[in-house]
């Protein structure tokens, strides 16, 4: 995926898998596996017709001997095509490969040691072969599941050996007359080949049922044809062990073994082609076939062996197949309390295990405290950069949190950007230099890949047993601790009685101001922005205010932190926005030429945004410089490559743009240069500061010239009193806001101020 994305953006897109398969249907691309496969089919074809319609029981040197020996050598001709198709880099392609190169090598050398003979008698260098056939396949196959099972080992492996001993039951049970006769007088050799090599084959049948039984992993593109192959190849292992003494060269047992070692080439040539096979659907078992089947396999031979006599092999294997089938399901109770209790993002433990754990803790009667931590502006940083961006903060900073608490505290993740820390046996100063401890821990920007992220946390603490020794009180108190620190700014509170009317105000407040959203409670007044060297009024600054039913008239300090907070901010700024633009396209109407200008949060500032301000402005006929976003320069720099990109789209339609309250946030000012702004509001502070302080004048007029160099206007506010508009006046500054100039006002008393004021300029 990273490969395609770097190819893309340099404009070297990868082709769809259907061009891709386009190319290879191309007249120019080589046909030889395709031509080996053909060829491979129809010798198998020809071999399985000559040995039907043969005479049973005599050796042909041609059917039995040469076309049987040409049908394993295009099988071998097909591997060895496939291993030169991958480069010899695919693992499984040369174990299987090697296979069965070795498994028709020992056939050839077989059929050469015939001398005439129905079959052989005794042990040869074929049966090194042979045997050395199946630990090839299974190291195939255990490729497979090193490349892809990764930490699933384990389990896979365990359900492989619980399938093995299950098949061994119920062959040791099938074989019980070939193990009684070998038993009897049968020779070591006899006995080998009748039971091991029917065991191998079943070992490898369950192998690969144990990889297609483990969700996301599968054997290749033809792994149905590994499956048919070695079952085929299989039957021909029991029914020669079966009818060893009558068997001869040229039965209907060889077309099964030919036909097995066909069927796993084909397997083989198409697992040479990765590429194809990764952009098909993976088709499995059920994950819990293979187990479920070989358990039920193991208690049908010991029901068997309740009534009959059977081999005590075919008891053992029956028994380990149920006590080794009993270990996975240990395992997979332990991993589903473990995931029960661990938050999947962080690793941390999560609410239930913080809420099961520490309930334990106060048992004890100990002193210790609980902490609550919520991240500041947390909802900026997914608006602005995504989701993904905001789980990488979410990890690194719960490892920094983890890395300053102590082996005995604990630490959780309750969700979303919240966490939870209890101490144990501390007292309310130790408490409180934990939770500067944290807050420190935090004092490093986080690097995340291209973003550098400054983030900050509010922690609330609860005290036991002062505060409680309830689980579920102390959370309650830690939550309206946690809501102090943030409205307050501390960083850190501990609960005080006091808070619970402060947290009981603030809750039922957020419920009203949802309210007061769905009934339009709000209004807005407009504060006049003057220009300094003509006294012209340029533009207005739009302020919200909420009419509250019983509260009265509130100014916005007592509602939008809290707005904020509960996530409100977005609607109440489209309410602020429409009407902003509605009475703008009135005084227009009017024959009034103003600008209006609208404070925006941080969390306003999504990649609609300037889509839904150009449909509002289309809606009622306003002209895009009409309209002035300001933005606070702390949001500006807590996530500036996607505030950025969004307030540059929204400049290059004409909106304006204002960094409000200018010189109070840690912005460097540098950042200027690049920054897509218009206009600097120099914060009220400064101003004020100029009547008493010299170095606050000097100040001022350097921040000036630094915004004129990068041509930007710069707007005081808090201009009340005419000493201060004459420094600024005198220090070239552009424009200016404040009480000597006019207060905000309301939408209807605009119109009459503007009016008088210009009657008042004409007569001067």
């Amino acid at each position: 995926m990273l490969w395609t994305q770097d190819h893309c953006e340099n404009g070297d897109c990868m082709r769809s898998d259907g061009a891709r398969a386009a190319e290879r249907r191309r007249p120019g691309r080589p046909t030889y596996p395709r031509v080996l496969m053909s060829v491979t089919v129809l010798l198998l074809v020809g071999y399985t017709v000559g040995l039907l319609v043969g005479d049973p029981g005599t050796f042909d040197p041609l059917m039995d001997g040469w076309l049987c020996i040409a049908t394993e050598l295009a099988a071998v001709a097909l591997c060895v095509s496939a291993s030169v198709r991958s480069g010899f880099a695919e693992p499984q392609v040369l174990l299987g490969t090697g296979a069965i190169v070795t498994y028709s090598a020992g056939d050839a050398y077989y059929a050469a040691s015939l001398d005439g003979a129905a079959a052989l008698t005794y042990a040869s260098v074929a049966d090194v072969a042979y045997l050395a056939f199946y630990p090839l396949m299974l190291g195939a196959l255990g490729v497979v599941m090193v490349r892809k099972l990764k930490g699933l080992a384990w389990p896979l492996l365990l359900d492989s050996i619980v399938g093995a001993l299950g098949a061994a039951s119920l062959m040791a049970l099938i074989l019980a007359p070939v193990l009684r006769t070998g038993t009897a007088g049968g020779t070591p050799f006899e006995v080998i080949v009748a039971v091991v090599y029917p065991l191998l084959d079943l070992l490898l049948i369950t192998a690969v049922g144990g990889v297609l039984a483990s969700r996301g992993l599968d054997i290749g593109p033809r792994w149905p044809l590994l499956v048919a192959g070695l079952i085929i190849f299989s039957a021909a292992d029991v029914a020669y062990a079966l009818g060893m003494e009558d068997y001869s060269v040229g039965s209907i047992i060889d077309v099964g073994w030919v036909a097995g070692i066909v069927a796993i080439a084909a397997w083989v040539d198409g697992a040479a082609n990765p590429a194809r096979a990764s952009h098909r659907t993976t088709h499995g078992v059920p994950e819990l076939a293979a187990p479920v089947v070989s358990t039920a396999t193991a208690l049908a031979v010991l029901v068997v062996g309740s009534q009959l006599r059977i081999p005590v092999l075919a008891v053992v294997f029956a028994a380990c197949t149920l006590a080794l089938a009993a270990v996975p399901l240990a395992f997979r109770n332990r991993m589903l309390v473990t995931l029960a209790r661990t938050d999947e993002l962080t690793g941390l433990p999560n609410r239930r295990a913080l809420i099961a754990d520490v309930p334990v803790r106060l048992l004890a009667g100990r002193t210790g405290a609980l902490f609550l931590l919520d991240l500041d502006r947390f909802k900026h940083v997914n608006d602005a950069l995504g989701h993904d961006v905001g789980d990488a903060l979410l990890v690194q900073v719960g490892k920094r949190f983890a890395a300053r608490l102590q082996p005995g505290d604990m630490l959780a993740r309750l969700g979303g950007d919240e966490f939870a820390v209890f101490l144990e046996g501390v007292t309310e100063e130790q408490a409180v230099a934990t939770a500067q401890s944290l807050a420190a821990e935090l004092a490093d920007p986080v690097e995340l890949g291209a973003a550098t992220l400054q983030v900050s946390a509010s922690v609330g603490i609860a005290l036991t047993p002062e505060h409680g020794t309830d689980m579920s009180l102390l959370m309650r108190k830690a939550d309206i601790a946690m809501f102090c620190a943030k409205s307050e700014r501390s960083g850190h509170h501990v609960y005080d009685a006091s808070d619970d009317d402060d947290g009981a105000l603030r809750l039922r407040t957020v419920q009203e101001l949802r309210v007061a959203l769905a009934e339009d409670q709000f209004e807005l007044h407009y504060q006049p922005k003057v220009r300094l060297s003509d006294g012209e009024v340029t533009g207005v600054e739009a302020l919200v205010r909420w009419n509250h039913p019983t509260r009265g008239l509130l100014l916005p300090v007592a509602f939008l932190p809290l707005a904020e907070e509960a996530g409100l901010m977005p609607a109440l700024s489209t309410i602020v926005l429409q009407r902003a633009v509605r009475r703008v396209a009135r005084w227009r109407a009017e024959g009034l030429d103003v600008s209006v200008a609208v404070n925006m949060s941080g969390s306003c500032i999504l990649a609609c945004l300037p889509h839904e301000i150009a449909r509002l402005l289309e809606a009622h006929g306003v002209p895009s410089s009409c309209i002035m976003l300001e933005i606070t320069e702390d949001v500006l720099m807590s996530s500036p490559t996607g505030t950025s990109a969004i307030l540059a789209e929204l400049r290059s339609t004409g909106v304006q743009i204002a960094i409000d309250d200018f010189g109070t946030g840690y912005s460097s000012l540098a950042y200027l240069r690049d920054l897509p702004v218009d206009e600097l509001k120099l914060d009220r502070s400064f101003v004020t500061a100029m009547k008493d302080d010299q170095r606050a004048v000097g100040l001022v007029g350097s921040i000036i010239d630094l915004a004129h160099s990068l041509g930007l206007r710069v707007v005081a506010e808090g201009v009340e009193d005419e000493r201060s508009r004459d420094e600024l006046l005198a220090r070239d500054c552009d424009f200016a806001q404040g009480f000597l100039i006019a207060g905000p006002l309301p939408a209807g008393a605009v119109s009459p101020w503007l009016s008088e004021r210009r009657v008042g300029a004409g007569r001067a």
